[in-house]
């Protein structure tokens, strides 16, 4: 998400305006939610894509409307070795995603696959999308 508002040249922009577009779904859930709202308007984030907070807001209401979203039923913590990554897993394995896209692969690479679920960087996520279409 923070790939997807700072530049609007890359693929996690074009894998959000998929979703928008209805060809990628986006897993939520409330966790995962607050944190993009708690990371999107630190300053640093709201120079670098020109937003303002308020902007922020009304974009994760949008995307509340299009998204899937996701009851953490189960919690299967501990997992990762950076516990704030933990809620982006636990989105993943309740709303059985097929994918997982992030730049982070290192650490959720092997713990996804423990659930059945591939971990792609945006930039390959995109490009598999653009064969299937």
């Amino acid at each position: 998400m923070v790939a997807a508002v700072r530049s609007d040249r890359g693929a996690s922009r074009q894998i959000l305006l998929g979703a928008v577009n209805g060809k990628v779904e986006i897993l939520v859930s409330v966790p995962l939610m607050i944190e993009y709202e708690a990371v999107l308007t630190r300053q640093e984030h709201l120079e670098a894509s020109g937003l303002r907070s308020e902007d922020v807001n009304e974009m994760l209401d949008a995307l509340s409307v299009i998204a899937t979203p996701v009851y953490l039923r189960f919690l299967w913590r501990p997992q990762l070795t950076d516990p704030a990554d933990e809620m982006v897993l636990e989105t993943a394995v309740n709303g059985a995603a097929d994918v997982l896209v992030t730049f982070n692969l290192k650490h959720f690479g092997r713990s996804a696959s423990v659930f059945g679920i591939r971990t792609l960087l945006p930039r390959d996520a995109w490009m598999e999308l653009r064969r299937t279409e």
